[in-house]
Formats: structure tokens, C-alpha cells, sequence
């Protein structure tokens, strides 16, 4: 008889973001005349930058000549488009970085889900933040990595925690772990990392032989010059991080999907008898049998962000939500609330102290607005909400209004 991998049956009954858009449609089926405004899920609402969209419809236009035809790319990405993020988004920040250790995806959630396929699943030490991106954790119970769920933790878990009490940015665990995902500027909370707490963790992964897994889809959205924007900024990183990037809320290609995976070579971990292996290769090999690449359309116009004009364009659009952000931020301290986030990130975090998806039905009732409930991201979630910024200015100030007069 046929058999199911067991481990899915130790996930959550829905995906936190299920959850939400079934609470949502539930409501505005029941009250079709009360229009909602969402500023939960992270999903852009401005349009490509139009330097995009000219490289994008230069490269269909390709398409339709048998001398410029495209079919199969290389699985790993176009070289203009490799050579284009090694030099502007590393080389340019002093980091060495080779063409050859980017890999081009279609989004940093299926790498970050995906990378954890070439390491072992019997025996690794996981290291995790509490609040996080659900992948994180989803992905390695479905590999087996995890034991049950016993009051909303998995067993065989290292939670990072991230609390207002350390800033939530989480402290180093005082023993050994072997895999550890870091995500900076965070998602959910906001909050980033200093080059000094970097270099720590660095100093702890160099020390135990661990790998760093480092989350930097939201870089772009860094106006504080002493925060790096990249791993690769610390010294002695390309031995022990892999790092992700999206050009998703970099560019707005959340519908269009590209993005980036960076494997130095100089990176190894270790079978069971201690022998090294390349993690750059292990990665190319799983890259390379499970993934056909992005469309050359898409790789074109993900290219053309890096022109002169598309920097000024990128720079508009995060500056525009960045300023939606500074908007919520302000607007909700004023309403007594404790906020992370906003100023290098397009998410604020806001300590409730109440329950969150409480808070986030009152929301949702009163104000006709969505949120994301903290508590889906993990215990230290809990009291918390998240508000994104990604949304018109006309409907974060509606939104703002609303949430207003519902908490009075």
C-alpha cells in the first residue's frame, strides 16, 4: 500500500497566512458593502519600475526571432544577470562574491524551504528564530528534523528567541547547534542586526562547524549606513553562510518571481565519518535536477534594476513604502503602542499585550483591516501583531483612520 510522509501529519492544521485569507473572505462575504483594506500578507501593491518592464518586453520581443529565440537557460541563471548582482549588490560592498556562486531562483521562500534537502536529517541541531517565517520550520518538520508539536514548539528545536527584552534581535544559544536560519532585516519583526552581533554569530558558526542560513530579501530597505546589508559583510562568512535574496519587495516581482541564492565556494560541511564536502556543488546538483531556471524575460528585467536608472528606480519605490511604514509606526505609538520596525524594514511589529489574533479580529471587525496575527509565527509572537506597509498611501492613511476610531 501507498504510504504518506508521516512528518506532515506533525505540521499545524493550515498555513498562518490560510488561516488569514479564510478569516478575510469569511468576513467580507458576510459584509460585501465594508471594503478592507490588507496590510497583512507582504505582498506589493506599486507596479514594476518601468525600467523593468522596458527590459522585460525587449527580451519577449526576442522571443519572436528564431536568431534570438531563447529555450533552455542555464539552471543557475544567465551570466549578464550572475556578473550583474556580484558586482552591485557584493563587490560593491566590499564582499567577494563570484558570478558562479549565485544561483537564480523563482523566490527566496522556495530556496529557503529548499536548501535544507542537502544536509542530513538524522542527528542535526537546529537552530531557529522564535518569531519567524514559517517556512523555516514547516520545511524541516517535513523533512523529519523535528519531534512533535507540544504546545505550539517542536521537539528537537533550539528557539532564537526575540523579545522586547533583548531589542528581538536573538541572542547566541550557550550550546552547539549545527543549522541555524537567521533572517535580517527580520520578518516578522522588523528588527536588524548590528555588524557586531553578525560577527558573532559568525565567530559561534565558525566554532562549531555550523551553517548560518541568512535571510536578506529585505536588504533594500536599509537607510541606517552602520547596519550591512549582506553576511558576506563580516569577516570569515563565506566559510559558514548561505544567504537569500528576492527581488520580490526589491522590485515588486512577487508575481513575477526571481530571486537569488549565494553558495560560496569556499564553504563545506561534513558527512558522518567527518569528511568535508562542497556545499556550493551539493547545492549546483540538487539546482540543477529539480529546477529548469527563470525565463529570460524575467532574468532581463531583473538585470535592468542594476542600470543607473533602475538603482534610482528601486530606491523610489522602497523610499515609498518605507515612508507608509514611518506613517503606521507614528500612528501607533501614538496610540500607546511599543513598535519595532519601519525604519529599515517594511514591517512594524506592535507589542498589544493582548492576544493577537484577537487583536487582529478586532481589526479585522471594527476597522476592516487586515493585520498578521504575531502569535502565527511562534510563541514569542504572541501580544503581537504585524502591519505591513506595502499598500497605496491613500489606504494606509484609511487604514490608519479606521484603526483609530476602533480603539478609542
Amino acid at each position: 500500500m501507498i504510504r504518506i510522509n508521516e512528518n506532515y501529519t506533525k505540521l499545524k492544521a493550515s498555513y498562518l497566512f490560510s488561516d488569514i485569507a479564510k478569516r478575510v473572505s469569511a468576513y467580507t462575504q458576510a459584509n460585501p458593502s465594508k471594503p478592507v483594506i490588507r496590510l497583512g500578507i507582504g505582498d506589493v501593491t506599486e507596479p514594476l519600475p518601468s525600467v523593468c518592464i522596458e527590459a522585460m518586453q525587449a527580451g519577449t520581443a526576442e522571443m519572436a526571432s528564431r536568431t534570438t529565440f531563447k529555450g533552455y537557460g542555464p539552471e543557475q541563471g544567465y551570466a549578464f544577470l550572475r556578473e550583474a548582482i556580484a558586482q552591485h549588490d557584493y563587490a560593491a560592498r566590499g564582499c567577494r562574491i563570484d558570478a558562479d556562486e549565485i544561483f537564480v531562483s523563482d523566490g527566496s521562500k522556495c530556496d529557503c524551504g529548499n536548501i535544507q534537502e542537502i544536509f542530513a536529517t538524522d542527528g542535526l541541531k537546529l537552530a531557529i528564530p522564535d518569531p519567524v517565517y514559517p517556512v523555516y520550520v514547516d520545511t524541516n518538520v517535513m523533512a523529519g528534523r523535528t519531534g512533535a508539536n507540544i504546545n505550539g514548539r517542536y521537539e528537537g528545536v533550539t528557539y532564537l528567541e526575540s523579545t522586547p527584552a533583548n531589542g528581538y534581535v536573538p541572542s547566541i544559544p550557550d550550546h552547539a547547534t549545527d543549522l541555524i536560519y537567521l533572517c535580517f532585516p527580520n520578518n516578522p519583526t522588523g528588527a536588524v542586526a548590528t555588524r557586531s552581533q553578525l560577527a558573532a554569530w559568525v565567530a559561534y558558526a565558525r566554532e562549531n562547524k555550523a551553517l548560518l542560513l541568512f535571510d536578506s530579501a529585505y536588504e533594500a530597505y536599509i537607510r541606517n549606513p552602520a547596519i550591512p546589508h549582506s553576511i558576506y559583510e563580516i569577516e570569515g562568512a563565506r566559510e559558514v553562510a548561505i544567504e537569500f535574496r528576492s527581488f520580490s519587495k526589491t522590485a515588486g516581482f512577487t508575481g513575477t518571481r526571481c530571486a537569488y541564492t549565494v553558495v560560496p565556494k569556499s564553504l563545506m560541511a561534513f558527512d558522518r565519518s567527518g569528511q568535508a564536502h562542497s556545499v556550493h556543488a551539493l547545492w549546483n546538483r540538487r539546482h540543477t535536477t529539480k529546477f529548469n531556471g527563470v525565463s529570460y524575460p524575467v532574468q532581463r528585467a531583473a538585470a535592468a534594476i542594476f542600470t543607473d536608472a533602475g538603482k534610482k528606480q528601486v530606491s523610489e519605490m522602497t523610499s515609498f513604502y518605507l515612508a507608509n511604514a514611518a506613517l503606521i509606526r507614528s500612528a501607533m505609538g501614538k496610540l500607546g503602542f511599543g513598535c519595532v520596525g519601519g525604519d529599515n524594514a517594511p514591517y512594524i511589529w506592535i507589542n498589544t499585550g493582548r492576544d493577537s489574533w484577537e487583536f487582529f479580529d478586532l481589526l479585522l471587525n471594527q476597522a476592516q483591516v487586515v493585520c498578521t496575527p504575531g502569535a502565527g509565527f511562534g510563541k514569542c509572537g504572541e501580544g503581537h501583531v504585524r502591519i505591513s506597509a506595502f499598500n497605496s498611501r491613500e489606504n494606509v492613511e484609511r487604514a490608519l483612520e479606521r484603526i483609530a476610531q476602533a480603539l478609542r
